[in-house]
């Protein structure tokens, strides 16, 4: 008999899959009864093909008793994670969450140096490794089977570019605006309410204005030079709907940063990520469901940087390994304790340049951002977030058919020498003031930098840089003086600080707290 061990997600296309499946209807009222009822048939019909048939976000563990037989998948770009651990008497433990799989009898809590390393460049953690020792995760798109004690992985998925010149850009916006109505339509069922994220972005006012939903939320702060929550009040106010504000204090940001690191699991660098949980957190007093607009810039080209990819050429498979490098390798020669010689960034980018050495270079980063970055960082932050918080958060840009669609855009309709998502903003002038739909990329800005300057806010922080804990991994000496140069004459450098004192924060819930 197979059973359920684990499963996290939302499937969105349930009622084509009921039907095909042949599923008591009356299973649809109840989404976890369906929803497991779904993945138990659809294994049994499809086994390991059942990836290409399912939409939305999911993770899960299947376990066949009378076999001793693991399932386990993963979705197609990885926006919930997924866990294998075995024991030391060969025990297979399994969970969406790290926590989950760590409450499992057997599981020894060992931490995995190595990954520091990595982590001070690229501020997250990519690839299976985790920060805990033995711990794996399995990464997007595949599955794993585990019989006789012996685990095999398979890809049924990848994010695979395939440029068409046939259309013209107009084309391909009418082509992303029919499929988003369509994706839309599954998000969420007629008896759930839902609200939006809203940010001064394209992609969420896009999601926001096709969705129909009424209030969407926002978050601000009291510079108005860094408060972009203005602008997206003036979006929903155009499109006459309503808009929450959430404004966020450094006192607030900074008192939330243990609990950000906690649920994140592993150590995150990403200084948004602690607004966004505090986002969260005040969104979840109103709605239980929140549409978010994540996916767009890596599939369609979003970034800034991304302008660069023609200079770049041929080198990008010497240097680039997603769009965050916060330490060169010297820098972390001087501030590490031990530093591994083998282990480069770049070497985790190595198998997927090897899959796109037929692409142009703006597909090449794109393809590198979506199976690092977005999986590593962007989808690891918002589940971890919206977990914590008991809210569900959906993200109707993040699916294979929208993918689909990008993958076959030609670069030219990405981003060309004066704007970036050329495609997308096309298809989102369609229901957004012209102004909107083609605003400047202004990112999820932080204060951070001017705040964690100031003596009221950065206690903690100067604390952990001369802490014993501190002391079992860097130098001293060479972090604070990287803090000092950053409050007194170097601002820039406040993504080093913040990158290390983030880790620090991680490393004490995990390893002297708990």
């Amino acid at each position: 008999m197979m059973k359920i061990l684990a499963y996290k997600g939302h499937i969105s296309n349930f009622k084509t899959l009921m039907q095909e499946l042949g599923l008591d209807s009356s299973l649809a009222a109840d989404r976890d009864a369906r929803e497991k009822a779904i993945l138990l048939a659809a294994h049994e019909a499809w086994g390991g093909d059942m990836g290409h048939h399912l939409h939305g976000k999911f993770a899960f563990a299947l376990y066949d008793e009378e076999k001793d037989e693991y399932f386990c998948m993963r979705d197609q770009f990885g926006t919930v994670p997924f866990y294998y651990y075995e024991t030391a008497d060969g025990k297979f433990l399994v969970g969406t969450s790290i926590r989950e799989v760590m409450a499992q009898p057997g599981f020894e809590k060992v931490f995995n140096q190595r990954l520091l390393q990595i982590y001070l460049s690229l501020t997250y953690t990519t690839g299976p490794e985790t920060f805990f020792v033995g711990l794996t995760k399995l990464m997007p798109g595949r599955y794993l089977v585990r019989k006789n004690g012996k685990s095999e992985i398979t890809r049924y998925f990848r994010p695979y570019f395939k440029p068409d010149d046939s259309k013209t850009v107009d084309q391909w916006a009418d082509e992303i605006h029919e499929t988003l109505k369509l994706v839309l339509s599954e998000v969420k069922e007629e008896s759930e309410y839902a609200e939006s994220f809203l940010s001064s972005g394209v992609d969420s006012s896009y999601i926001f204005a096709l969705s129909g939903l009424e209030m969407s939320n926002s978050c601000g702060y009291d510079d108005s030079r860094l408060d972009e929550s203005g602008l997206a009040a003036e979006t929903a106010h155009a499109l006459g709907r309503e808009n929450r504000r959430c404004v966020v204090t450094p006192q607030q940001y900074f008192d939330a940063v243990p609990y950000v690191q906690y649920n994140m699991e592993q150590p995150l660098g990403d200084a948004s990520a602690v607004v966004f949980a505090l986002g969260c957190v005040n969104t979840a007093k109103h709605t239980k469901v929140c549409y978010s607009g994540e996916g767009a810039d890596e599939f369609f080209g979003g970034y800034n940087m991304y302008r660069n990819a023609p200079r770049y050429g041929d080198n990008l498979p010497t240097f680039y390994a997603g769009n965050t490098n916060i330490m060169k390798e010297d820098e972390k020669k001087k501030i590490l304790k031990t530093y591994y010689e083998d282990l480069l960034p770049i070497d985790l980018a190595k198998d997927i340049y090897a899959e796109n050495t037929h692409l142009d270079p703006l597909s090449k980063m794109l393809d590198v951002d979506i199976q690092m970055w977005l999986e590593g960082d962007i989808y690891l932050n918002i589940d971890k977030m919206s977990t914590a918080a008991g809210l569900d958060v959906r993200m109707p840009l993040t699916d294979t058919r929208i993918f689909d669609i990008a993958a076959r855009i030609p670069a030219r309709f990405k981003v060309d020498p004066e704007q970036n998502k050329v495609a997308l903003r096309t298809a989102a002038a369609k229901v957004l003031p012209a102004e909107v739909a083609w605003r400047k990329k202004l990112g999820f800005v932080v204060p951070i930098r001017v705040w964690m300057a100031d003596d009221r806010y950065n206690g903690d922080v100067k604390a952990k840089f001369q802490s014993e804990m501190a002391a079992k991994f860097f130098d001293l000496d060479a972090i604070n003086a990287i803090f000092r140069e950053y409050v007194t004459s170097n601002s820039d450098l406040w993504r080093q600080v913040w990158t290390i004192y983030a880790f620090l924060v991680w490393y004490e819930e995990y390893f002297v707290k708990r």
